[in-house]
């Protein structure tokens, strides 16, 4: 075989499939060990098969394992006792059963190589018949075939392993039963209906941002599952919008989405004079519209994010206006009072705003208008000065059944 030809077909595999050079010699040296072992070979053997691509021939040679006696299962019958006790040991289930193809005993090793230990490899040099026979050819083909769709799937599974949190461009391919397929470059990404933005519409064709959620191994390659609701699809658009998140200087502290809907998140600056806000939104709102036209018309509120609780609180039922903050008495309770005109922009459509508020801070948010919480002041000192008052009758009742005993 030449020697140009040869590499340059290597070449071609390993830019074609995406694989390292060393893995396709890798696949070669298996398939040519194979078809050896097929033709010329033993059960048991282990044979090894080292390919020059310079030369295009291969040298081929046997291993044996070196053990020692202490290593092997005893040939002569066991009692039930014996038997019953070696099940039980530990060390008895790693002793190996004497094969002459495969092993070779300490002693006849160190005559060959006294440097050898137990656990070692004998390499023994094995003739080189040159040609194969039909059989042993195709064999070497299937495991060519074989291997190279095993590698080809394990770097595929290795490079968007490596991609797992990150958004990525695809291309519709097809619906099937809900499930939208993309086209992601080397392989194809599944969208299932619960990570898919609701009332979102796919075509084949379209070009898409996803976030790319999991990367999984199964026997038919790589599985990739994608998503277009999760939370972090949103951080990860602001942080390709936004140079300033992708330095480090602005932060998203936390994010809370209802996916087509409505999402708030919180930022901070690490940096002085950096306005996380104004980064985000970018000139005009350029940024920030970048982003909600990505996710088909979503809202976004950008907020400022606070360590201390009340602040924040207040800050995350924007756009509506905050009176005070009461941190309740139980963990993680608060009570936000809002002018009379904006309780209603506080709760939002159907709690939405309240209930994206609470889950961007962690706290159970009750939000009370300013003349509710006048009014329930009134009532409690109007209930304390009705106790106070039936304390007092109570008290004078008391008094004069006193007397009138005495």
């Amino acid at each position: 075989m030449e020697k140009q030809p040869f590499l340059l077909a290597i070449e071609q595999i390993c830019e074609e499939k995406g694989l390292s050079k060393e893995k396709v010699l890798e696949t070669i040296e298996m398939a040519l060990a194979a078809a050896y072992k097929k033709d010329h070979g033993r059960k048991g053997q282990i044979v090894r098969a080292k390919f020059d691509p310079e030369t295009g021939r291969a040298k081929f040679y046997q291993i044996k394992i070196v053990v020692d006696k202490s290593m092997l299962k005893p040939e002569e019958p066991v009692s039930e006792e014996k038997k019953k006790k070696s099940e039980e040991s530990t060390d008895e289930e790693k002793k190996i059963k004497f094969n002459p193809d495969k092993h070779i005993l300490l002693e006849e090793a160190q005559k060959i190589d006294p440097k050898l230990k137990p656990g070692d490899e004998l390499v023994i040099p094995l003739p080189d018949y040159g040609d194969y026979g039909r059989i042993a050819a195709q064999t070497a083909k299937q495991v060519i075939i074989q291997r190279i769709r095993e590698a080809e799937r394990e770097t595929i599974y290795e490079e968007y392993k490596a991609k797992e949190g990150e958004i990525v461009s695809g291309i519709v391919q097809r619906i099937e039963q809900g499930i939208v397929f993309f086209d992601i470059g080397k392989t194809s990404g599944m969208l299932p209906p619960d990570e898919q933005i609701p009332k979102e519409h796919y075509q084949v064709g379209q070009r898409f941002r996803l976030y790319l959620l999991e990367v999984e191994k199964t026997p038919k390659g790589p599985k990739v599952i994608l998503s277009r609701a999760h939370p972090k699809m949103v951080s990860r658009l602001f942080a390709l919008e936004v140079p300033e998140i992708s330095a480090g200087t602005v932060q998203i502290k936390s994010i809370a989405r209802e996916p087509g809907s409505r999402t708030k998140i919180a930022v901070a600056s690490t940096q002085e004079g950096v306005d996380p806000i104004g980064s985000c939104v970018g000139q005009r709102g350029t940024r920030v519209q970048a982003v909600i036209n990505e996710l088909g018309g979503e809202k976004i509120d950008i907020v400022e994010w606070s360590e201390d609780p009340k602040e924040f609180i207040a800050k995350a039922l924007a756009p509506a206006k905050v009176l005070d903050v009461e941190i309740g008495e139980k963990k993680n309770e608060a009570k936000v009072i809002v002018p009379e005109d904006q309780l209603s922009l506080a709760i939002g459509i159907n709690g939405q705003n309240v209930r994206l508020a609470a889950k961007l801070t962690g706290w159970k948010i009750d939000v009370v208008s300013e003349k509710v919480l006048k009014e329930e002041k009134e009532e409690k000192k109007k209930e304390k000065k009705e106790r106070k008052k039936n304390e007092e009758n109570k008290e004078k009742v008391e008094n004069k059944k006193n007397k009138e005993k005495k």
